[in-house]
């Protein structure tokens, strides 16, 4: 309904500008304040003032004169208020709101294939807690743009050919179970990783001699993977999906799941980093320089180099040629970095671009880390904490909260797995949606008690309105499909109705920027609207039969909004809490 409505008003806009004699190069459509009875509104007056030589409001209201609606399904008015015009729905604009139902937030088809590329965590050992913004952000982008029409796939590029994971083949081959500490955790990067740390340790402690008999063996590795040596490859391959597995089962749990994970050994294997080497070489930005070839980028302090004395390739030749690949097979391409890798993606657009590609075709998200309370963390050194370890506390609090808060008749309804179940999601949703709501490029650091907060703007708050909606639809019993919408008269109906109606504008807007937090704060919004709804209108004990079958509908498709919105984010809608 949003949609269609934004069309409309944009339309009969334009055509009432023309009519009037003024540019519609800018409509001015825009949100309305708060308080104001519309749907949309438009502040062009304020431009077209001065070209009017009469004050905004006399503008607004030669404007509002000229809109022609007589064509509109969705607009009902278009009525000037001070220097606005603002736009009113009709009833089929709430009446389509009411029908909302399983598909609320998708638009129609784009048709482009997107790439989402994440979490692409080196896979030297466990996920980690600084890291997890990348798999919940990348993953609710991806959400996103599978809403709003586009065929989304997400990949996990897999550094599998770089010195570390030299390290840990020749670290994995070296040491025996006996040199290493117990694993933290039963599961197999846990027990893998104790190899890396160790042979990072040798290399910073050992004895000189041993640790140039060591980087021999190292260089020999990454000298196999450069040459195609398909033992090198077995050997290195052991160790990088033997991780991988690993890390797979974490991200689970989010969960994060791939459709592909594409190893960039893929693009040594296959010609394609030699092709880019060859046509890197012939551009006038390409140098030789401190025994490396490098490019030289306007606007770039730093070089970029792509290929070492030795004939070596580096992480970011051969991304260059995962990107084309990408750009071959996608109409867009989307990665999610971390705000370490900003200089490192900007010169890969670059260098794209000079290699002939369309880089309007990539977009980036880029990310701050997360933080503990007690600091930042390091996975080399193992001093950090892992994703499974906040997991495993946040279900553990969750279900604390979830036991304080049972009462005796509640009590009779939840059995040990329904706790179980209503903790995992909860305490797994509120670490997605604390990390989720925020703007991607500000720092945060994650907090028990606000995370968890069943009364704040919190996951178990937005939640819980679901479950809410759950329940009153469960004692409803059917609910109706010719629901009449005339009947919903009452402020916190219609405002509700409204809230409904507006999903898919914030899915367009949210998916054209790339900005999943702007549904988390949807989220928060519908739940105050949702609540003021809750305590003003008796649904089931509504005397009128029509009153309460209208508001069963509209709790319907409150719920599907809800429920909706939380799978974009990739939280779990619970049916009872």
């Amino acid at each position: 309904m949003f949609i269609p409505f934004r069309r409309e008003v944009a339309s009969a806009l334009s055509d009432a500008m023309a009519a009037c004699g003024y540019p519609d190069d800018d409509l001015g459509i825009e949100e309305p304040p708060e308080g104001v009875d519309a749907v949309l509104a438009s502040s062009a007056a304020f431009r077209l003032a001065g070209e009017a030589g009469a004050p905004p409001p006399e503008v607004a209201a030669e404007l509002a004169e000229a809109v022609d609606l007589a064509d509109a399904e969705y607009v009902a008015d278009a009525t000037p208020q001070g220097p606005y015009v603002n736009f009113t729905p009709s009833e089929a604009y709430f009446a389509d709101a009411l029908a909302v139902r399983e598909e609320a937030g998708r638009l129609e088809p784009t048709g482009d294939s997107v790439v989402v590329e994440h979490t692409s965590a080196n896979p030297t050992g466990p996920v980690h807690v600084g890291r997890a913004r990348n798999p919940i952000i990348g993953d609710a982008v991806a959400n996103l743009l599978d809403y709003a029409g586009d065929d989304v796939e997400r990949h996990y590029y897999v550094n599998d050919a770089g010195r570390q994971m030299a390290v840990f083949t020749w670290a994995y081959e070296r040491f025996d179970e006996s040199d290493l500490p117990e694993p933290e955790r039963d599961r197999i990067e846990y027990d893998l990783v104790r190899y890396y740390r160790k042979g990072n340790e040798f290399l910073e402690n050992a004895d000189p001699d041993a640790v140039e008999a060591a980087e021999a063996e190292i260089e020999a590795i990454l000298q196999g993977l450069e040459a195609g040596d398909e033992a090198t490859y077995e050997r290195v391959g052991e160790v990088v999906d033997g991780v991988l597995s690993g890390m797979k089962a974490c991200l689970a749990r989010l969960p994060a799941e791939f459709d592909e994970f594409v190893k960039e050994t893929r693009f040594m294997r296959n010609g394609a980093t030699d092709d880019v080497v060859a046509r890197l070489k012939e551009l006038d930005e390409a140098v030789y320089e401190e025994e490396a070839w490098q490019l030289d980028l306007d606007g770039f302090e730093k070089h970029l180099v792509f290929l070492r004395s030795d004939g070596t390739s580096l992480y970011t030749t051969r991304d260059l040629a995962h990107h084309e690949w990408k750009f071959d097979n996608y109409d867009r391409a989307v990665t999610v970095l971390g705000e370490d890798h900003k200089l490192q993606a900007g010169q890969l657009r670059e260098a794209l671009d000079l290699l002939g590609n369309d880089t309007d075709q990539l977009s980036s998200v880029i990310y701050s880390y997360v933080n503990l309370p007690e600091g930042k963390m390091s996975t080399r050194a193992g001093t950090g904490v892992d994703l499974d370890d906040l997991l495993d506390e946040a279900v553990e609090r969750a279900r604390g909260e979830v036991e304080s808060r049972i009462d005796d008749r509640t009590r009779n309804d939840l059995d040990d797995d329904d706790i179980e179940r209503i903790a995992r999601q909860v305490g797994i949703g509120a670490v997605r949606y604390d990390i989720v709501s925020k703007q991607p490029t500000k720092a945060i650091t994650f907090e028990w008690d606000r995370a968890l907060d069943f009364e704040a703007q919190s996951a178990p708050y937005v939640q819980y309105v679901h479950a809410r909606c759950c329940g009153i639809l469960d004692d409803a019993g059917a609910v109706p499909d010719d629901a009449d919408v005339s009947v919903l008269t009452e402020p916190e109906e219609r405002d509700l109705l409204r809230d409904v109606a507006r999903f898919t504008g914030v899915v367009d807007g949210a998916a054209a920027d790339l900005e999943p937090h702007r549904v988390a704060t949807f989220t928060r919004e519908f739940a105050e609207t949702f609540n003021a709804f809750y305590r003003e209108c008796q649904v089931l004990s509504a005397e009128d039969p029509d009153v309460r079958e209208a508001r069963v509908a509209l709790v319907a498709a409150a719920r599907h909004t809800m429920a909706n919105a939380l799978d974009v984010l990739g939280v779990e809608a619970p049916e009872s809490m």
